[in-house]
């Protein structure tokens, strides 16, 4: 489980992205290809091509930490939102929660609770 921070925004890649760099190689995407500053503290999250691996990236002042996941079954039901311009698009916290633990947003559809709590439920 992945909990972050209320202010930290999630940014998530358009395209697919090869795990055999290290750190420099997203973070140089972030910058030239997304035009995010890699150093603001958002998250940027990355998929490879079979979907089946996410890698994160964050910077929390005196470094960059990490975070890798594979599934061990399925994909990541990612690539639904494509923004050409950007690169990336931004998504709420829950989604993320959601699609790392392998769980498919298409077709999910959120509602607000009666206390106007907003979750998904499947459809």
């Amino acid at each position: 489980m992945l909990s972050l921070p209320a202010q930290v925004r999630i940014f998530a890649a358009t395209s697919p992205v090869d795990f055999r760099k290290a750190h420099d190689g997203p973070v140089t995407i972030v910058r030239d290809g997304f035009e995010h500053d890699p150093f603001d503290g958002s998250l940027f999250v990355f998929f490879n091509k079979r979907r089946d691996r996410m890698k994160a990236i964050v910077w929390d002042g005196s470094g960059y930490w990490v975070l890798y996941k594979r599934l061990e079954h399925g994909r990541y039901q990612v690539f639904d939102r494509v923004s050409e311009k950007d690169g990336a698009y931004e998504l709420p916290s829950t989604d993320l929660a959601l699609l790392l633990d392998g769980i498919g947003l298409r077709g999910a559809k959120r509602r607000l609770s009666h206390d106007g709590i907003a979750s998904i439920v499947s459809s």
